[in-house]
C-alpha cells in the first residue's frame, strides 16, 4: 500500500449519493425544507417507481426523511433532507470540486 493510497479525493465520494438519480434527488432537497413527492419526481424527471424506490435507499441509509400524510382527502408523500443527508451532499460536493480542480 503506498502512503498517497485514500488521499485522492475520490476516496470521499459517497457512493449512495454518487449514482445520478439519487445525486439529483439529493441536490433538489437541499433547495428546500421539505418538498412533494410530486415536485421532486417532476425536478428530477423520473417515473413514480423510480423516485419511491430511489427515495427509498436514500431514506434507509438516513439521508432522506419520507413523511405520508393527506391534503384534504388525497394522499401525499413530502421527502426532506436529514441533517445525515445535508452533511453526506456537502461533503460529496467538496469531494467532487476537488477533483474538478486537480486536489
Amino acid at each position: 500500500m503506498s502512503t498517497t493510497e485514500g488521499r485522492h479525493a475520490r476516496h470521499r465520494l459517497d457512493e449512495l449519493i454518487h449514482a445520478p438519480v439519487r445525486l439529483s434527488i439529493v441536490a433538489a432537497l437541499a433547495q428546500v425544507d421539505e418538498a412533494e413527492f410530486a415536485r421532486v419526481r417532476d425536478t428530477v424527471e423520473v417515473s413514480d417507481s423510480v423516485l419511491s424506490k430511489q427515495a427509498t435507499q436514500l431514506e434507509a441509509a438516513g439521508y432522506v426523511r419520507i413523511r405520508k400524510g393527506h391534503v384534504g382527502k388525497r394522499p401525499r408523500t413530502w421527502l426532506s433532507l436529514t441533517p445525515t443527508g445535508r452533511t453526506a451532499y456537502t461533503g460529496h460536493l467538496e469531494a467532487l470540486r476537488a477533483i474538478a480542480e486537480g486536489r
